[in-house]
């Protein structure tokens, strides 16, 4: 089920966090945008209600660095070898050295002449193609024609561009301007010598990276698997096709998470609806042979949210149980095998998106070998509410050199993510217009939605 269902369900936090918005102004942030000053509690709550007061949730950073560590503590994945054209947003698993020299030979970087001394020169008949085997060398005065990616003949030394050439009615080559020795001649090893490190481990392969590894004599790609996820999506009320109807809703996750999952690095091996079912649920988790498993929903608290007690059925270890995070607080992380972890996602869809950059992300880049991206701040444009002890992570647009703010943020909501570009993390009471906040990139606003969908 979703845990929105739940009244008193963890979730339902972020179902009225709005009202606590408003209590916490962006303006009781210090001056210098470092610290905030405490917020009052609410008049007539009690401490007993503050989320820190009766869960022993992770805060934001900490559960990210605990996925990562998660992650670490597998031992290293064998790599596999694949033929170029299934590489595609996978990682290398080892470096890219140059099989060759490139150019493996002197060639011509222009259409042309290859001449040999100083003018005028004397024109052989047949010229010189991209292909072809070597030339017959050159002597003094003499000059050829070349195609731009032809093999230089021995002894020429220099191309002559097209446009910088003449000839004259007895069949001689003047050259309209200077021609400089070496000009426009590629040497041989000008980019790299054989054995030399193109690339090192861990890199992205990119369109650009294939052709680098195709022009480096490459057939095959040593790289490191993708990380093999399953997602279970879990409640009886929701619907594959049509219309929302008789209380019951279209299931936006099933839809949304392989894709997103995906563009994480994860091969997404099924994607199975299970209903409210405890028995279902155990034998899916317990029969998975996924290197992650991901549940959205029911990992509160409620009659029908099966999550937690799964777990406690199984044994499995519970490494974060909720996340000072908002929306998406009741997340959690579990390993569920020695080899094999869980990531239980809420089920309101915008705080099933704080999951997967919560949780998912950091697990997902640290097994399939990828390097943390360097984090980046912007300002923002305008002030943005917080809430009173957790983060918040609020879709945002990039325009120019500042965040703007998206509105349809709630827990429940797409509208927003839908039309950003990235999450901004706002502290614990919120951030003033101007702030520096760091930006969390959604993975295809920089990459291209393509690249790791393959």
């Amino acid at each position: 089920m979703t845990a929105a269902r739940t009244p008193d369900s963890q979730e339902a936090d972020d179902l009225d966090v709005e009202e606590a918005l408003a209590l916490v102004k962006p303006e009781t942030r210090t001056a210098a945008g470092t610290g905030s000053v405490p917020a009052p509690a609410p008049e007539g709550e009690s401490k007993a209600r503050r989320p820190d007061a009766h869960h022993k949730a992770t805060p934001w950073p900490e559960a990210r660095a605990v996925a990562e560590r998660a992650a670490r503590s597998l031992p290293r994945r064998t790599p596999a070898s694949v033929p170029l054209d299934a590489a595609l947003g996978l990682v290398l698993a080892a470096p890219l050295t140059a099989l060759t020299d490139l150019p493996s030979f002197d060639t011509s970087a222009m259409d042309g002449w290859a001449v040999a001394g100083p003018g005028p020169w004397e024109v052989r008949e047949e010229g010189v193609l991209a292909g072809q085997a070597e030339p017959e060398a050159l002597t003094d005065g003499e000059a050829v024609r070349i195609a731009t990616g032809a093999r230089i003949p021995q002894d020429a030394t220099a191309v002559m561009r097209s446009e910088h050439g003449r000839i004259d009615d007895k069949g001689r080559l003047f050259a309209t301007r200077e021609v400089a020795h070496g000009q426009d001649i590629r040497p041989r090893g000008q980019e790299c010598r054989t054995g030399d490190q193109l690339l090192p481990a861990g890199v992205v392969i990119t369109p650009a990276v294939l052709g680098l590894a195709a022009a480096a004599g490459y057939d095959t790609l040593a790289v490191v698997p993708r990380p093999r996820v399953e997602v279970l999506v879990l409640g009886d009320e929701l619907l594959s096709s049509g219309l929302p109807q008789e209380g019951r809703i279209r299931d936006a996750l099933g839809p949304m998470l392989p894709p997103w999952l995906r563009a994480l690095g994860a091969e997404v091996v099924a994607v199975r609806r299970l209903g409210d079912d405890a028995k279902a649920l155990h034998k899916a988790i317990t029969g998975s042979s996924a290197d992650l498993v991901v549940t959205t929903g029911g990992t509160a608290a409620g009659p029908v949210d099966h999550v937690h007690p799964t777990l406690h059925r199984i044994g499995a270890e519970l490494l974060v149980d909720g996340v000072k995070v908002r929306p998406g607080h009741p997340m959690l992380l579990a390993r569920t095998k020695e080899d094999q972890y869980l990531v239980g996602l809420p089920g309101n869809p915008l705080a099933a998106v704080s999951g997967l950059l919560t949780l998912a992300e950091p697990l997902l880049r640290t097994l399939s070998g990828r390097v943390a991206p360097e984090p980046y701040t912007l300002p923002l444009q305008e002030a943005v509410h917080g809430h009173p002890y957790d983060t918040r992570l609020v879709p945002v647009a990039l325009r120019g050199d500042r965040a703007v703010p998206l509105h349809y943020n709630g827990p429940a909501m797409l509208r927003g993510i839908a039309a950003s570009d990235a999450l901004a993390v706002i502290p614990p009471g919120g951030a003033r217009a101007g702030q520096e906040l760091e930006l969390l990139d959604l993975p295809w606003a920089t990459a291209g939605i393509d690249v790791c969908v393959t």
